[in-house]
């Protein structure tokens, strides 16, 4: 599996890119999401997909986490393939589609080209309670708090250590607030393992 690809852009189409990584130019299809993200960028690093099928090898590229996890959720609902979620992800953002789906406004989905109204009613059946859940089990956002992936990203090494979360968030959020968000990772999972 290819996670991601990090490299100079060779080519940038609205709907697919080119992305050369160690003499190698690797083709990802791309939403219009992606396109306005990077399309001022020379090296970039995007995160991809590997779709395999029997006649071929397709890759799709994202901007975001969690534009791809958005896109995997999409792959996930019985008859909507890769392309189907690229123009779902082309017309609506992530969080604007997470929102519509919440809401079960069938309406917005509709009025993507291609998802009908069995179809929209598919994604917000089988999505909804995934996407609640993941809402759920998203941390609270710290009002001022500038770098909330480094916060994340550190709260899921503490629970890997076996810190739970509610322990882990207080720590992370001490040490946050008392070095004013400088702080590398890594100091900041070492500092909150001895609040912790």
């Amino acid at each position: 599996m290819i996670a991601y690809l990090k490299g100079k852009l060779v080519r940038k189409e609205p709907t697919h890119i080119i992305v050369e990584v160690g003499g190698i130019g690797y083709e990802a299809s791309i939403s219009l999401n992606t396109f306005s993200e990077i399309k001022d960028r020379e090296e970039i690093r995007l995160l991809t997909y590997l779709h395999v099928r029997e006649d071929a090898h397709l890759l799709y590229g994202f901007a975001s986490e969690a534009e791809k996890t958005m896109f995997l959720h999409l792959i996930s609902v019985n008859g909507v393939g890769p392309n189907t979620a690229m123009v779902v992800l082309s017309s609506l953002p992530p969080a604007e589609l997470k929102s519509a789906i919440l809401r079960e406004d069938g309406a917005t989905l509709q009025a993507v080209k291609g998802i009908g109204g069995k179809t929209a009613q598919r994604l917000i059946l089988e999505l909804k309670d995934k996407l609640r859940k993941e809402a759920d089990d998203t941390p609270a956002i710290i009002p001022g708090l500038i770098n909330n992936t480094l916060r994340q990203e550190a709260l899921t090494a503490l629970m890997t250590l076996g810190i739970a979360r509610a322990a882990g968030e207080k720590s992370i959020d001490a040490v946050l607030k008392k070095s004013g968000n400088k702080i590398s990772l890594e100091d900041l999972v070492k500092q909150a393992l001895k609040n912790a």
